[in-house]
């Protein structure tokens, strides 16, 4: 995530859902200077741009299928 967030010209915030693969949110908040904040649960409003790519990425993948096997090609 920060090697990601390193590409960008500046972030001043991220807002993260409360899933366990954000247990290391302090290091990303230390290496990218940006404030972290975490969504409530079940408001999918406060997460628009990850509810919009899902939506991306279920028109090609149904729902239920597991996206772990998928090469960079797919």
């Amino acid at each position: 995530m920060t090697a990601l967030l390193g590409q960008v010209s500046s972030v001043c915030t991220l807002t993260l859902d409360n899933g366990g693969e954000f247990a290391a949110h302090e290091k990303v908040t230390k290496a990218v200077n940006a404030d972290v904040y975490f969504a409530k649960p079940y408001t999918s409003y406060q997460r628009g741009a990850n509810e919009n790519t899902n939506g991306i990425i279920r028109r090609t993948w149904p729902k239920k299928m597991t996206l772990g096997h998928l090469t960079e090609d797919d």
